[in-house]
């Protein structure tokens, strides 16, 4: 007589199921009617989040079923890639989060009812702490009737002209995501196929007054990214405006819009009216000028550990005007001024720098014509520099002998630093 049906994966020598687990299975086929689960012990509530239904109403399950194996069957079902460690190790979070992110990258003004995205905010709103925005809907272009009279179908540019203007409203959500510490926005559109018009990547005038007093009220929001946006002047002090004096905002990441020196104005007095840590300006049309006014609020008390200017147009008189700030700074941990058409001049200065200011940790000034003067006098500085453990200086005319000088003194810097930290 056979002991084993191997060809059977369910098989088992028990022949009638546990009575708890009949109760539990029991359970489960009538969890949308009556929603047992609070009650149970965590290897049963364990049981029950292997065996529901996915197909379970969202306001059933948001604030009853606990982080776990219910949650991670959920993601797999939606997403291909799930990588919870970008999550705290969350399921539940992931899945809200990107849920949430779906539906505002697919709502459509005028066109979508905001009840979608604000009957989602009492499900949600506990365990969404970070929002990545890749993409932002306009409106939908209406058709361009032709005109009887004289029978002209000429096209014209201003199809999105207009007050009316405008993507989603972040003033109806940000406000109630009370636990929200990060959002990252991109006004841009991934499938326009041939529709394609540049206004569909910019942010209008209306969006970002609605976005910046958004940002004033939610206030524990730490890190705020916004690029890629076309985001000029104007629309940088609106912003700025209503970022000043902000409690809890420690990064502020603007890279690669079209902000210049008025802007960077703007941007100063934010330095010395806010707690910001990190400050992320790269890839703008920052001149000289608008250096000046950061290099001013560099030289005030200030939390800035972090400063990328990478990708401007700073020149000497900015890189100047940075290194003599630097000489009053001591919390300014890590500056970029990579590809800004800086100069010896730039270096002399910054070389001055180095041999007075401790608190520097990683500088980089690579891509910028420093010429083998500007190499000399870093050299020379550096070998009297003990904390610098970052000098990238690659792409800069230095010669190669001055260049390896450089790198002997960071190497040497980092093991004293890695002798520091082990004791």
């Amino acid at each position: 007589m056979r002991r084993i049906i191997a060809e059977d994966p369910y098989w088992t020598l028990t022949t009638v199921p546990y009575l708890s687990n009949l109760c539990l299975q029991c359970i489960v086929n009538n969890f949308e009617e009556k929603p047992i689960f609070e009650e149970l012990t965590a290897s049963q509530k364990d049981f029950i989040q292997e065996r529901l239904s996915l197909s379970l109403p969202l306001h059933l399950t948001a604030n009853l079923i606990t982080d776990g194996v219910y949650w991670k069957r959920c993601c797999k079902q939606k997403w291909d890639v799930c990588d919870v460690s970008h999550y705290d190790h969350s399921w539940k979070r992931m899945f809200f989060e990107r849920h949430l992110e779906n539906i505002i990258e697919l709502f459509i003004p005028n066109e979508t009812d905001p009840k979608v995205v604000l009957q989602m905010v009492p499900l949600c709103k506990h365990y969404v702490k970070r929002l990545d925005i890749s993409q932002l809907l306009p409106p939908i272009k209406e058709p361009q009737r032709e005109e009887e009279e004289d029978g002209s179908d000429m096209a014209t540019d201003t199809e999105y002209d207009g007050p009316g203007i405008e993507h989603f409203d972040f003033g109806i959500l940000l406000k109630k995501l009370t636990n929200l510490e990060e959002l990252h926005l991109t006004y841009g559109f991934k499938h326009c196929g041939m529709n394609f018009e540049w206004k569909m990547f910019e942010m209008t005038d209306r969006d970002c007054e609605s976005l910046a007093k958004a940002l004033k009220s939610c206030r524990t929001l730490k890190l705020f990214r916004l690029h890629q946006s076309h985001i000029e002047d104007k629309k940088c002090r609106l912003l700025v405006k209503y970022l000043l004096d902000h409690p809890s905002l420690r990064v502020l990441d603007f890279s690669h819009n079209l902000i210049g020196d008025s802007g960077a104005r703007a941007i100063g007095k934010l330095l010395t009216k806010s707690k910001l840590e990190v400050l992320n300006m790269c890839d703008n049309n920052i001149s000289g000028v608008g250096a000046k006014a950061i290099a001013h609020a560099l030289s005030k008390p200030s939390s800035l550990l972090s400063l990328n200017l990478r990708l401007n147009h700073l020149t000497d008189e900015g890189g100047e005007a940075i290194a003599k700030a630097m000489l009053k700074n001591n919390t300014l941990l890590h500056l970029h001024l990579g590809g800004n058409k800086m100069t010896w001049l730039t270096a002399f200065a910054l070389s001055e720098v180095l041999v007075q200011n401790n608190s520097l940790k990683s500088i980089n000034l690579s891509c910028n014509k420093l010429g083998e003067d500007g190499g000399k006098a870093l050299e020379k500085a550096m070998s009297c520099n003990t904390s610098v453990t970052e000098c990238d200086i690659r792409l800069t005319e230095v010669n190669e002998q001055s260049v390896s000088s450089v790198n002997q003194v960071v190497w040497t810097n980092q093991s004293l630093q890695q002798k520091k930290q082990a004791k």
